[in-house]
């Protein structure tokens, strides 16, 4: 049987998963290839640093570690970087410290057992980042006091935020979709970053980046998902020379236009973080 992770192992993983996305090219997003939005790969690191005993620290609650977690990369970087990311590996961390069995049948409890306290320490915690484009919202609006479960405030928000929408769906874009695109895509990619490239594509070319929808719209959001649709022969199965080079340039065109698909990266760390949690993946490496 494979036993739980302990914070070490998973404050080390959540690191890796941070540092392998920051080492892969991410059309619109900062990376090793190009940095963008007045924000370097620096930054980001700092934060994934900072962040990591927080995400990792068993005797915190889910809504005390990504407060914590928030609070610790904001001193760390400067500004927002790592919010969206924060959200979807706390429960992913707090699911793989459980016990035996699948990472998402612990995750669906963990996402159960949410707390009105936990949604009033993530509320506090996203006020602070003050992700841009935020707006308001007709149900439990992040500038007031929740009254509900985090699983009912991100419930309520789900139709206008694809992360509030993974605590909704307990995670299916990652397990059903992300997951599997990482692993066929490191079927045929020539090197890991490769891989994370495709996925990335990939996750970009199914959903409107909903950071982008926030900033700029619904509708530019979904041209964006339709560029990365018109892309698929660059990317895959999995990006090669001339597919890299190809979206190099995209990633130049997006940075111009200022469009920053921030969500998609976030995804992209949340299901390396996952695949390096899952039993499986664990077991192989103790092998």
């Amino acid at each position: 049987m494979t036993p739980s992770l302990d914070a070490t192992a998973i404050a080390d993983a959540f690191i890796h998963a941070c540092r392998a996305e920051l080492a892969s090219l991410k059309p619109g997003n900062v990376h090793d290839f190009a940095d963008g939005h007045r924000m370097d790969t620096a930054m980001f690191a700092a934060s994934a640093e900072a962040a990591a005993p927080f995400i990792a620290n068993p005797a915190l609650t889910i809504g005390a570690r990504i407060e914590q977690a928030v609070s610790a990369s904001l001193a760390a970087a400067g500004c927002n970087t790592n919010l969206g990311i924060i959200l979807l590996c706390a429960p992913l961390a707090c699911a793989a410290q459980i016990g035996n069995g699948p990472l998402r049948v612990h995750l669906d409890e963990i996402l159960d057992h949410t707390t009105i306290a936990d949604a009033q320490a993530v509320y506090r915690a996203i006020q602070a980042a003050s992700p841009a484009g935020l707006g308001t919202a007709p149900a439990h609006d992040v500038a007031n006091i929740p009254a509900v479960t985090l699983l009912a405030a991100m419930t309520a928000a789900r139709d206008h935020d694809r992360i509030a929408n993974a605590y909704a769906n307990d995670f299916a874009d990652l397990f059903d979709l992300a997951l599997p695109a990482l692993h066929t895509a490191r079927i045929s990619a020539l090197t890991p970053d490769r891989a994370i490239t495709t996925l990335h594509m990939c996750l970009l070319d199914q959903f409107p980046d909903t950071h982008i929808a926030r900033k700029f719209g619904p509708q530019i959001a979904a041209d964006v998902q339709r560029e990365a649709h018109r892309l698929q022969p660059f990317y895959l199965p999995a990006v090669d020379d001339a597919g890299f080079a190809r979206l190099l340039e995209f990633d130049a065109d997006l940075k111009r236009r200022g469009l920053n698909p921030g969500t998609t990266a976030d995804f992209v760390v949340a299901t390396l973080f996952a695949d390096q949690l899952s039993p499986r993946n664990r077991h192989a490496k103790s092998a």
